[in-house]
């Protein structure tokens, strides 16, 4: 299992780049050092695989179109196919640790339009109603599958028969999900189109957030008006589409001075962000530090291995 600290997109988006996701086995497991991640969360993104999880320590919460939940330790769930997330850590007492398993339903389904696929996975992955499928401590049936969970971090790699055990133990806990989840997914829910029309604004903010963007061609970008653009992006993101580029940009600004040694006058221009005085005052309001002292932080924790 690998330590991640940080993100990364395909080239024009925001879906998830999985390195390390094979056709030949499309699974990766990962422990996510939520602290370490710059800003402490992870931004929105999203991912054709689903993604199983179990906080190991800390606290986090996860962010949907649907709304937000908090899962404490020893809690877990499913983020499903497609659906937009964002985490962040919480806790400030104990290390924010996520173990996950991200994985394509076809390692357990098999070959596409298979009647296990038909059967039990399609039913869950083409739900619209359903963002996350929680599990909590305290319900005897819920305890049950994060048993499952816990223990399938437990297989090592090195084992023999480490693929076969690994799909073993995820078609099962995938069973008892199912069954847990019936009533959500046989609950009739209707296909919200925001859904791609996000995707497709937000992959325009990602390719030109350095330069002017208006709402209109925003809009443009997925084909919308600017009333349906505002719409969309208030019942997906819960903010506007002027709060969400000026978001983004920030967070680009965080990357460059975690990472890089450009000016702040270079970066606050790169980002779209216009003057460095400008720059200055909204980075403060949004890290409440100077753009200077979050550069000095993060790079002298990266260098003493701290966060």
């Amino acid at each position: 299992m690998k330590n991640i600290h940080s993100i990364a997109f395909y080239t024009g988006s925001k879906e998830e780049l999985l390195p390390g996701f094979e056709k030949d086995f499309p699974y990766i497991a990962s422990r996510a050092e939520l602290d370490k991640y710059i800003g402490r969360y992870v931004p929105w993104h999203w991912h054709k695989a689903v993604e199983l999880f179990y906080m190991e320590s800390g606290s986090i919460e996860y962010d949907t179109p649907g709304g937000k939940r908090l899962f404490p330790a020893g809690s877990g769930g499913l983020v499903n196919s497609n659906v937009l997330h964002m985490t962040k850590a919480v806790s400030q007492r104990e290390k924010n640790i996520q173990l996950l398993h991200i994985f394509d339903v076809s390692l357990l389904a098999g070959e596409q339009g298979s009647r296990i696929e038909q059967k039990y996975i399609v039913p869950v992955t083409t739900a619209p109603q359903i963002e996350i499928i929680p599990f909590y401590p305290g319900n005897a049936a819920e305890e049950k599958i994060l048993k499952r969970i816990a223990a399938s971090f437990r297989l090592s790699g090195d084992a023999f028969g480490y693929e076969i055990k690994l799909r073993e133990a995820l078609t099962e806990i995938w069973l008892m999900l199912f069954e847990r989840s019936r009533p959500m997914h046989e609950k009739e829910g209707k296909y919200n189109k925001g859904n791609d029309q996000i995707k497709l604004m937000m992959i325009y903010i990602h390719e030109h957030y350095g330069e002017k963007i208006s709402v209109p061609e925003l809009a443009a970008a997925a084909y919308l008006s600017e009333r349906e653009c505002y719409r969309v992006f208030q019942e997906c993101l819960h903010m506007t589409p002027i709060e969400y580029i000026k978001a983004y940009r920030l967070q680009a600004a965080c990357q460059m001075l975690a990472k890089g040694q450009k000016s702040v006058t270079v970066i606050s221009h790169d980002c779209g962000l216009g003057s460095s005085s400008y720059f200055g005052k909204v980075f403060r309001e949004y890290a409440h530090c100077s753009p200077t002292e979050y550069r000095r932080r993060w790079q002298n924790s990266d260098r003493s291995g701290q966060k």
